[in-house]
């Protein structure tokens, strides 16, 4: 299988604190500050899973006054549904194949029908 070449947004997604804030943002855009109140971490930390996220093409920013607010990035969240699909349709496949030898007969696990 060929190099996932977003695995970055794979690794900023390991985080709970990130997916915590993709959750939220998911429900609506918001500045850091928002996004602070709603979870357990300071603000400082909110601003460095930010910036991994971002990093990771998973969130975008845009200035709102003097503040910045925050949303998903549609593209790097396609990115990592098409790598996630791939699995889905591969798991799909091989159990398809499977199904198809067993009632052929031919199982190489040694399965009846």
């Amino acid at each position: 299988m060929p190099t996932y070449r977003g695995s970055l947004q794979l690794d900023a997604l390991g985080d709970a604190s990130r997916r915590a804030i993709v959750a939220l943002l998911a429900e609506r855009p918001s500045p850091v500050g928002e996004l602070a109140d709603r979870l357990p971490i300071s603000r400082p930390a909110v601003s460095q899973h930010l910036r991994v996220l971002k990093a990771a093409g998973l969130v975008a920013d845009r200035p709102d006054g003097t503040r910045r607010v925050y949303s998903l990035d549609a593209t790097g969240l396609a990115d990592i549904r098409a790598f996630l699909d791939r699995f889905w349709r591969d798991d799909l496949d091989h159990f398809a194949t499977h199904v198809a030898e067993r009632l052929r007969g031919d199982d190489p696990a040694g399965g009846t029908p």
